[in-house]
């Protein structure tokens, strides 16, 4: 399978408050930008719930790092296991970030030195998203960051191999077990960074009782360019999943990670001029698993 270019995108689930948040963000984090937006309709509103015409989609960079937000409503909610690692050139620009994080929000770590690092702070901002700021005097760039804890406790190792088994453009970093005197389990993943499909990650064990668990609050968009492609990375990354989890092109992975395999077509059908056959698709896209390219072309035609 030829690696698709386009990074893997982080996809927040809001509740209701995609647009304040993406206001707030593009606001401290430099160099950002506010991308395109897609709105509810009526079609499939016994299933979102929410007002025709009011915003579903909007998509946004910080740091060059894309991400795309919903108002989704309550259904999920954030939580550490994936936080977002910010590596800061300065610890003047840590300063001037975690002020703007922490305010309404929830320390997790305190901002302060650590054997690790010169400045670390962990923070969940008001929104619940959780931000960890590093000092990293070569870098500017965030990447997620995926905490194994509970049931999938020491399993980042078997996660990371299984991720880079499956993207073409992968490679494994930098990879820190826990050793025999530190506060983790021996041989768990104290910190661990890695790359699939062009996007950057940080990977890693907690013993601890945090007592939340990956869910649909942050999933991972994969954009594909085909069937083929669609086929593929569905059928990957399904293995071992819940199958109930399985809709509208989101699914679980072995881990309890959330992905949605998303063809570009489906963008592009849905931006159509003619609202009646964007209404078409999307009354077809709603009834689908795995999202069928050959189906929801022969629905924008149906009409």
């Amino acid at each position: 399978m030829k690696a698709n270019q386009s990074p893997i995108t982080p996809f927040l689930w809001f509740n209701n408050q995609a647009a304040e948040a993406i206001n707030f963000y593009t606001q401290i984090f430099q160099p950002s930008a506010i991308g395109s937006s897609t709105l509810y309709s009526e079609e499939g509103q016994e299933m979102h719930g929410q007002q025709p015409g009011s915003l579903m989609t909007q998509s946004f960079k910080l740091l060059n790092q894309p991400f795309i937000a919903l108002n989704g409503g309550d259904l999920f909610q954030f939580n550490p296991t994936i936080s977002f690692y910010v590596s800061c050139l300065t610890t003047d620009e840590i300063d001037r970030l975690w002020k703007e994080l922490a305010k309404e929000g929830q320390v997790m770590m305190p901002l302060d030195s650590y054997p690790f690092s010169s400045k670390y702070g962990w923070v969940m901002d008001r929104f619940g998203v959780s931000w960890q700021l590093i000092h990293a005097p070569d870098e500017y760039a965030i990447r997620p960051c995926l905490m194994f804890t509970g049931e999938q406790h020491g399993k980042a190792a078997q996660a990371i191999e299984f991720y880079t088994s499956i993207f073409e453009q992968s490679n494994i970093g930098e990879v820190h077990p826990y050793e025999p005197n530190d506060q983790g389990i021996p041989g768990t993943i104290k910190h661990a960074k890695f790359s699939i499909h062009n996007t950057g990650f940080v990977a890693m064990d907690s013993h601890l009782n945090h007592q939340a668990s990956f869910n649909e609050a942050t999933s991972f968009l994969i954009e594909t360019h085909s069937q083929q492609e669609t086929d593929f990375y569905w059928d990957k990354l399904r293995v071992g999943g819940n199958p109930q989890a399985q809709q509208c092109g989101w699914l679980k992975d072995q881990f309890g990670v959330s992905w949605q395999i998303v063809p570009k077509m489906l963008n592009q059908l849905l931006s159509s001029s003619d609202s009646q056959k964007s209404k078409q698709v999307l009354k077809a896209f709603f009834q689908m698993k795995k999202i069928n390219i050959a189906e929801l072309e022969q629905a924008y035609h149906s009409i």
